[in-house]
């Protein structure tokens, strides 16, 4: 049956993804709006001012783990997905791992290395590529490795878009060992011109970090089922994009959010052809890079 209140989740406020699920067919862009539609709840459960978020992501939490639950019956969008993960196989330690990463973002952060931001990358968003892999009915194990490496590239893309957004709430993923001084997330909220040249350096590194994931991840598309890749790769194209936007506007981080206009998503698209060709021409997709995820052994979907 399809979901259209999980379409108009995705439409209002994942753009993007969106966009790229126009081209799943009917079927599969429903899944993927209701995997979307958890993933929006539980983030924005995490980001907002509600007085018991911490109570209720931790029911949500126990109620991956415990079918018996109290929070999967009285929490809807936790029910629901319940319902699409026993549908597509989704491992539910995966989900349970989201919900750790948002657990976590309910302290002020502040992190340290590189290793780090990687792990947390993961968590709130390596975790949704291995999701993804089953909700598009991949049946190549190998495949989950580079979905990973999708969604950490998306989420080192989304930290970069919103270092002031995130300094405001306290929270600073740009790993302390990339600067030379100390920023705390209440200096770069402030925005002052002397950590300006300093952060945009940090976020030129993440960028080129989350490029070596990015390129990883367009290998492995060529894993998943034929209706599904060229869907994956205009959302890689159009996410990735992101970036190069910041760049060229001079990485201009205290000027506020950087968005992909539609027209540019369009020409993505086509030019997005020219990948999915590209990779009929392969005889085989090329083994995963192992050091991409020396950092990130032990979680889910990481040999």
């Amino acid at each position: 049956m399809q979901n259209s209140k999980a379409k108009q989740v995705l439409a209002r406020n994942g753009k993007s993804f969106y966009w790229a699920s126009l081209f799943l067919g009917s079927e599969l862009a429903d899944r993927a709006a209701r995997l979307y539609q958890f993933c929006r709840f539980v983030d924005d459960l995490a980001d907002g001012d509600l007085p018991d978020r911490l109570d209720s992501l931790e029911d949500i939490r126990a109620g991956l783990t415990d079918p018996q639950h109290p929070a999967v019956s009285t929490i809807s969008e936790l029910e629901a997905f319940i319902t699409l993960a026993a549908e597509a196989n989704i491992p539910l330690e995966a989900a349970a791992e989201l919900l750790d990463g948002m657990l976590r973002d309910q302290h002020p952060t502040a992190l340290e290395t590189e290793a780090e931001l990687l792990r947390y990358c993961h968590a709130v968003a390596g975790t949704v590529g291995l999701m993804m892999c089953r909700v598009l009915n991949c049946q190549h194990a190998r495949a989950d490795a580079f979905a990973i490496d999708l969604g950490v590239a998306m989420q080192l893309t989304n930290i970069a878009r919103d270092v002031l957004e995130d300094a405001k709430m306290d929270r600073r993923y740009l790993p302390a060992s990339w600067f030379d001084v100390t920023l705390s997330p209440k200096t770069i909220a402030n925005a002052a011109n002397d950590c300006h040249l300093p952060v945009a350096a940090a976020i030129n590194q993440l960028l080129e970090l989350a490029d070596k994931y990015y390129a990883s991840a367009l290998i492995g598309i060529h894993l998943l089922p034929w209706r599904s890749r060229f869907s994956i790769i205009v959302a890689l194209r159009v996410y990735r994009q992101i970036g190069h936007q910041l760049k060229r506007g001079g990485l201009q981080w205290w000027c506020g959010r950087t968005v992909v206009n539609n027209i540019t998503k369009a020409r993505l698209s086509i030019t997005s052809l020219d990948d999915l060709i590209s990779g009929m021409g392969l005889k085989e997709v090329p083994t995963h890079e192992a050091n991409l995820h020396q950092n990130l052994k032990g979680l889910a979907g990481v040999d």
